[in-house]
């Protein structure tokens, strides 16, 4: 088997694979998010008294800020916290529904074909908020309002914008410039502002202390809420303030499957986090370490168990009130898997359909897009607490559209939902619309080990099952898992990354399949390993983004 992996001068050996740099370390809290400002914010909470939760939320505020083509208090939420004091590990879904009068016949009566990606069509309510206000009722110590203020600082006094914001931003200027609130808030002067400007908006600033002084009726209820009924009026859009008045985040249990002995914890539907879990199942009866880390065999098999997971991901995954009843167990578990694989030819790419489920039609369409701008951060504290969490506007800067004088640009979820008559996921009232965000953790004996995510659409949960095969098979460290070089099917292409080398490649392309560059499309990684033995933190951010893991 031919390994090829990224190297760099000062390349530390670990495992399998050679990581340009160590994990941070810590003891007493760990912090990892995609965006050094943020996890300065984070680190400070956690070493002024605060727990795993006040961190996350307060390094999420600011990342609401300081990314803002990824994410911001316009879109949506999911987190896994494991919880020290009862030993369990809880799911958050703060995403948010569809508008009442979101009904199949609006949009035939609108002579839609397909999901808008953008504009007041694809906005559904945004989760953000109820989600940080969730976690910190639950198991948090400070005040959303204690939270929210390293990010109110920055919206009101500005920030350094980094060199990856900069150039998203830069990226997205069309798209802004369509729209008069947004360019007004994101195109000062004109332009975006390049790496190293300080970028302020004291719009959002405004917005933000309402939500301190006033909390979820500030933003569901109150002058927010009105605000942004009132832009969706004004562009002929369908969420009302009744739809935000309506909305609650929802605590559900985790879905999880053993990989080698460790337990993989995921989100439930309406999040893709079973498309990663089926995968792992599949992958489990092949000698993935006998393989060799990023060989021909290797990258085929995984991409080929991405193909039959998202071929099921297709056909089932919506709002979890819409899946059929017997496809989560059926997709979730060792037998379905097993029979899966026999249907991977090693020599060859194939075409597959999706599993049979008693009652249901197997032949479906996409159930919605599947790309997507996120944000990932995971923190950890002595007491034992450990958050998993994610927040996205789905598009670059969401529905390309800014409500009203709020400063808050609203996400694109909506564009999640197909049209096709009888699929669980197509668009109805009040209904969340399939999910790419996913939040991950590995736990060993019942206690946190890995807690991890990966962004970038429907990357996600084919990376994550990367980056467990990584720390489980190549017996890699946090900084090395997410680092190592990593594939990507999209679509017809198998990206990869530029660390896979030429004779792979051309294994790859005798089988069959249509490589692309992978630069740019694998989302980054953050994540802490726990050490059981020490309780020593270990925190991986990956150089794909502008990120950083800092403990103490």
């Amino acid at each position: 088997m031919t390994t090829t992996t990224a190297a760099a001068p000062g390349d530390r050996p670990w495992g399998n694979v050679l990581a340009t740099r160590s994990p941070a370390v810590g003891r007493h809290g760990m912090i990892a998010t995609s965006q050094p400002l943020a996890s300065a914010a984070g680190l400070a909470v956690l070493q002024h008294g605060g727990n795993a939760v006040d961190a996350a939320v307060t390094a999420a505020g600011v990342l609401a800020v300081v990314e803002p083509s990824m994410n911001g208090i316009g879109g949506d939420l999911f987190a896994l916290v494991y919880d020290a004091k009862t030993g369990r590990v809880h799911g958050l879904d703060a995403s948010g529904r569809s508008p009442a009068a979101a009904t199949p016949e609006e949009f035939a009566r609108r002579k839609l074909q397909a999901m808008p990606a953008s504009g007041a069509l694809a906005v559904n309510v945004p989760g953000v908020v109820s989600g940080w206000d969730a976690l910190l009722n639950r198991f948090g110590t400070v005040s959303l309002a204690t939270a929210l203020a390293p990010a109110i600082r920055h919206a009101r006094d500005g920030f350094p914008v980094a060199e990856l914001a900069a150039s998203e931003w830069a990226e997205a200027a069309p798209r802004l410039a369509q729209d008069a609130a947004a360019a007004a808030t994101f195109l000062p002067g004109g332009t975006t502002p390049a790496m190293g400007a300080i970028f302020a908006n004291p719009r959002l600033a405004a917005s933000l202390e309402s939500v301190a002084s006033g909390g979820l009726e500030a933003f569901y209820r109150g002058p927010i809420a009105e605000a942004i009924a009132a832009d969706m009026r004004a562009r002929d859009g369908l969420l009302a303030a009744d739809d935000l008045a309506n909305h609650t985040a929802d605590w559900v249990d985790t879905i999880h499957v053993n990989y080698r002995g460790a337990d993989v914890h995921e989100m439930p539907p309406s999040t893709q986090g079973f498309v990663a879990l089926e995968m792992l199942n599949i992958l489990e009866g092949f000698d993935i370490r006998g393989l060799g880390h990023n060989s021909a065999d290797y990258l085929h098999v995984v991409t080929e168990a991405k193909k039959i997971a998202f071929a099921d991901r297709g056909a089932f995954l919506a709002d979890r009130a819409f899946v059929p009843a017997q496809a989560l167990p059926m997709l979730l578990s060792k037998d379905y898997a097993a029979g899966r694989r026999l249907e991977i030819d090693l020599r060859k790419a194939g075409a597959y359909a999706p599993g049979a489920v008693p009652g249901t039609n197997r032949a479906r369409d996409l159930a919605g897009q599947d790309r997507g701008d996120t944000v990932y951060l995971t923190a950890a504290d002595g007491q034992g607490n450990v958050v998993s969490l994610i927040q996205s506007l789905f598009a670059s800067f969401g529905a390309g559209i800014v409500a009203g004088d709020t400063g808050i640009t609203l996400h694109n979820r909506g564009a999640g939902f197909v049209l096709t008559p009888g699929h669980p996921n197509q668009i109805a009232p009040a209904k969340r619309p399939l999910h790419t965000l996913v939040p991950a953790m590995i736990l060993k004996a019942g206690r946190p080990w890995v807690s991890f995510g990966v962004m970038g659409g429907d990357n996600q949960a084919q990376a994550h099952a990367q980056v467990v095969m990584n720390l489980m098979d190549f017996d890699m460290h946090v900084q090395a898992a997410g680092e190592a070089a990593r594939m990507r099917h999209m679509d017809t292409h198998l990206a990869l990354e530029r660390g896979i080398g030429p004779d792979v490649r051309a294994a790859l392309e005798a089988r069959g399949h249509r490589l692309r560059d992978g630069r740019g499309q694998m989302g980054g990684y953050q994540g802490i390993m726990i050490d059981a033995a020490t309780g020593v933190l270990l925190g991986g951010s990956d150089l794909r983004k502008d990120g950083l893991a800092i403990g103490w």
